[in-house]
């Protein structure tokens, strides 16, 4: 038992570390664990010369460790199911579907032929790590768009792609798996057929009833709400062991499945189950990453040489280029979307895992020339990430695509004088989303045609959820001044220390330094707390737009409006969005225009 406590405690800790340094030096964090993992693995091997590898994870979990992967597997799966909704697609539906059929296929094809002639691999094997590279990687596909931010379509495509396409791609490799067990096609056709409808029928039907399950328990009050999440997870866990017991890799459909029903249906509120990703999914993530990559030998990786790059070239710069052009043609995306979504296509933990299952179950079967599945996809997993995690960002700028300086705002608090104030920034020609937990501001909100988020924004799901794009700056404006902290602090990293505004804590007196320090940028100034914007909306100021001219300077607008006017904004004829705060100057000219709360009555007091 001792003995196990340290392997177990140096995978959490390399995991969660490599997590940490990634999140630190902005790299795709599946670089680093992978990185990780073959240190503790095959690269302690190479560097103590004594033949034993710092972490053994066959040794270590021995028959446990594959069923766990796939438990695993269906877990992300089932969360990245929960944020599937049919909404964020429509008009693009076609596109989803085509990618994960005709691309699918072109995919297919494209990595098998790749795989017997450039790599040579006999012809099933070449079939089978096709299928497997099929699939592309939530897990890494998440954080990237995050990255990136991708205005108009391509951001949804992507992500319903890469979640949509890891159940389909297991089935195909199951399939393959049939045939090579069976000895030939020939054989094997009535096993094919026969496993094809029981992958769909059992991981469909258990998905769908779990889900089902559920939900009834849920909208008749049977769990309580402490044990919601606990329940899900039960209930997922159940659907992918059940479904896997009938038929191999369906439980992967299963938690698919039952994530999409619950993501999409009314009856019962369902975000609150997302809650336990926030740690689960970051730890199971990290500890797969780094426990398969450790079960790669020396010799594995002595058996990559240059064809293993000119293999993964040929995924990078033919078959995804071809698969895409295949899935999108007259589907209406610019040829900018177009040439984004064909860059982008990297593998996960779903083909590490699936690589590994299959490629243990041919050697088991006598197959030695089996383990050569497993290198070939872990190098085409750490060559799609590092190319795609270092070019991504700079691509999608160049096809404009991304903003280089966006100059959207996200406000937290839908509050009366918030969503006045996001109204003035939409009619300057600026994005702004408004976030609130609360739906009746919301549905005020978008009364006004004002983008909205209705939920927690302190969930991890809100960063997949909230179309980020055009979005530079961050105002916590909610009346709670420690959840302003924690929305600053969460979205810091995202838009830096410079683009992130909360309301001051306190009114601030004259000599209290104290008082303006604190986490994030004082907005506006330092004594417009919430409940003084409030007052001022309720007492009948009102939030206009006035533009500064060589007749109309700011002295003239000051001696106008009087000194209660309060600056919230400036708007530059460039298009250059400026918040007011206390750490800066805005110093307004000629030709920019001021957005400002100010008092009515001051025009007749003047």
């Amino acid at each position: 038992m001792h003995g196990a406590m340290l392997p177990i405690a140096l995978i959490i800790v390399l995991g969660v570390g490599a997590q940490w340094l990634a999140w630190r030096i902005r790299l795709p964090s599946i670089l680093l664990l992978l990185c990780v993992g073959l240190a503790a693995g095959p690269g302690w091997v190479l560097i103590s010369g004594n033949g034993a590898p710092l972490l053994d994870p066959d040794g270590l979990f021995g028959e446990l460790l594959l069923p766990l992967v796939s438990i695993s597997v269906g877990v992300i799966l089932y969360e990245g199911g929960l944020t599937l909704t049919f909404r964020e697609i429509t008009g693009v539906k076609r596109v989803i579907r085509n990618l994960v059929s005709v691309g699918a296929l072109v995919a297919w094809v494209g990595a098998a032929g790749a795989a017997k002639f450039v790599l040579g691999l006999p012809t099933d094997l070449s079939i089978l790590v096709g299928a497997i590279l099929v699939v592309t990687g939530p897990t890494v596909i998440g954080p990237l768009l995050q990255h990136v931010r991708p205005k108009g379509k391509v951001g949804p495509i992507l992500k319903w792609e890469s979640i949509i396409i890891d159940p389909i791609g297991a089935t195909l490799a199951v399939l393959v798996f049939e045939v090579i067990a069976a000895g030939g096609a020939d054989d094997a056709f009535a096993s094919i057929v026969m496993s094809l409808v029981k992958t769909i029928g059992v991981g469909g039907g258990m998905g769908v009833l779990c889900a089902l399950i559920l939900m009834q328990a849920m909208r008749r009050f049977l769990i309580p709400d402490a044990l919601q999440n606990p329940v899900s997870l039960l209930l997922v866990v159940v659907a992918i062991v059940a479904s896997d017991s009938v038929q191999k890799e369906s439980g992967l459909l299963a938690a698919t499945v039952m994530g999409m029903v619950l993501a999409n249906q009314r009856q019962v509120a369902v975000h609150h189950i997302l809650e336990f990703k926030e740690n689960l999914r970051v730890l199971l993530i990290s500890s797969l990453f780094v426990v398969l990559s450790a079960r790669l030998t020396v010799d594995d990786l002595r058996s990559l040489d240059w064809r293993a790059a000119v293999f993964v070239g040929i995924l990078l710069l033919i078959v995804r280029p071809l698969s895409v052009w295949a899935s999108t043609a007259k589907s209406g995306l610019t040829w900018q979307e177009r040439g984004f979504l064909a860059w982008m296509a990297p593998r996960g933990i779903v083909a590490a895992a699936v690589a590994s299952v299959f490629a243990l179950a041919l050697e088991e079967s006598g197959r030695e020339d089996a383990r050569a599945i497993a290198p070939v996809v872990f190098s085409a997993i750490l060559g799609t990430v590092a190319v795609y995690g270092l070019t991504a960002l700079p691509l999608a700028r160049k096809l404009r695509l991304a903003d280089q300086n966006p100059q959207g705002v996200l406000i937290v608090g839908a509050s009366a004088w918030a969503r006045g104030l996001a109204q003035a920034l939409r009619k300057r020609g600026f994005r702004v989303v408004l976030a609130d937990t609360n739906r009746e501001s919301i549905r005020q909100a978008r009364m006004d045609e004002i983008d909205t988020y209705y939920g927690n924004v302190l969930e991890e799901y809100a960063l997949e959820e909230i179309d980020l794009a055009g979005l530079g700056r961050l105002i916590a404006a909610t009346p709670n001044s420690e959840v302003n902290a924690l929305v600053v602090q969460r979205f810091t990293s995202l838009f830096g220390r410079a683009g992130v505004y909360r309301l001051p804590m306190k009114e601030r007196r004259k000599g209290d330094e104290s008082a303006g320090t604190g986490l994030g940028r004082v907005a506006f100034s330092d004594d417009a707390t919430f409940s003084t914007l409030a007052s001022r909306h309720a007492g009948g100021h009102v939030i206009k737009a006035t533009t500064l001219s060589d007749e109309f300077t700011f002295d003239d607008y000051r001696t106008l409006y009087g000194a209660s006017a309060l600056i919230l904004a400036v708007v530059t004829p460039e298009k250059q969005l400026r918040l007011a705060a206390p750490d800066r100057s805005l110093s307004p000219e000629s030709g920019d225009t001021l957005i400002a709360f100010v008092d009515p009555e001051a025009l007749f007091l003047a």
